[in-house]
């Protein structure tokens, strides 16, 4: 059996494929890789199997009416993953991740655009939590990177008519609804399986498949919903992942922003509260590539004038749904 650790052509199409259209059929991702669909098939099942390969629906927070916090705690040694963990089973965050050695946890947390609602989590429940020493949190002011911009390292593999061939068909100009409390069950279902089948989704919804099938079509067409892929991106040789915190005057922000964006060490990207302005997470091959990102590329730009770093150890529940209650964390 070949070595996971070792991605073809093959594989890595595969995922490009996935996050050209998560939900594109097996045929047509063969036609687009020249490889079988029996090939295509086996090799998403081994890597959904033993290198964490999943796709996930989600909604963008610009049509789901949410606000967007990243949240950074400061915990004790012996309590931190625990909280982790139980942080990851809440449906209302992601991009769990515990940094620092152990003592910080970071996550984003999706509020309702509803100031009594966002009291919950934020000023009620994470401070009381048993020990937490301290919380900060940052309003996602805007992203520049991330979400339905996937990661390039993800998305190198395939050539501009292999892309033409995998986009979704766009052609009925029709608006659809915008997402409504009634898409909650199905985007719940996405959010755990994205490719899940139209029986499976019709029998979370209470619709018929047929109903499930425009509805998801509206979605897609109006970009209320994207698909994301995760994977183990250690296959991708980012074995060495860190956030970056930094502090742009306002006046170059907006500049320096765009530029990090066009990095391809960088997954996400965006402008936040708080004491420092701007996050970022870099991926890297190893501790002297960091480095070298660090002093070369981000310190050729005289307009960021603090930078903390945080490397990130574990990533305890990405972009969906924890697929099970009892879900381990997966290192990045």
């Amino acid at each position: 059996m070949k070595d996971i650790s070792m991605l073809d052509d093959v594989d890595r199409g595969l995922i490009h494929a996935l996050h050209i259209d998560g939900r594109a059929p097996f045929n047509k991702i063969a036609a687009a890789l020249h490889v079988s669909t029996q090939t295509v098939t086996r090799r998403y099942q081994r890597l959904r199997a033993t290198a964490g390969l999943r796709v996930v629906g989600l909604a963008d927070p610009s049509h789901a009416g949410h606000t967007q916090w990243l949240v950074r705690l400061t915990t004790t040694t012996t309590t931190g993953q625990g909280l982790a963990h139980a942080l990851a089973r809440r449906p209302d965050t992601s991009w769990v991740k515990i940094t620092s050695g152990g003592t910080e946890i970071l996550l984003v947390v999706h509020i309702p655009r509803d100031a009594a609602a966002s009291r919950s989590l934020l000023l009620r429940d994470l401070p009381r939590a048993a020990g937490i020493t301290a919380v900060s949190a940052h309003y996602v002011l805007h992203t520049y990177l991330g979400g339905p911009t996937a990661w390039r390292g993800h998305t190198a593999a395939l050539a501009e008519h292999q892309r033409n061939q995998l986009r979704p068909n766009r052609s009925d100009p029709a608006p659809g609804r915008a997402l409504a409390d009634t898409d909650a069950a199905l985007l719940a279902a996405l959010q755990q399986d994205g490719r899940a089948t139209l029986a499976r989704l019709a029998a979370a919804t209470g619709w018929s498949q047929a109903t499930v099938t425009r509805r998801l079509a509206e979605l897609q067409a109006t970009q209320a919903i994207f698909f994301d892929v995760e994977f183990d991106d250690a296959h991708f040789g980012a074995t060495t992942q860190a956030l970056l915190w930094m502090s742009v005057a306002p006046a170059h922000l907006d500049r320096v922003a765009t530029a990090l964006a066009d990095h391809d060490e960088l997954a996400f990207v965006a402008a936040t509260t708080g004491p420092t302005n701007l996050v970022a997470q870099a991926m890297c091959a190893d501790p002297e590539a960091l480095h070298h990102y660090l002093t070369h590329r981000l310190g050729a730009l005289e307009a960021i004038h603090a930078l903390e770093t945080t490397p990130v150890l574990v990533t305890v529940k990405a972009a969906g749904r924890l697929p099970h209650p009892d879900a381990a964390g997966r290192r990045p």
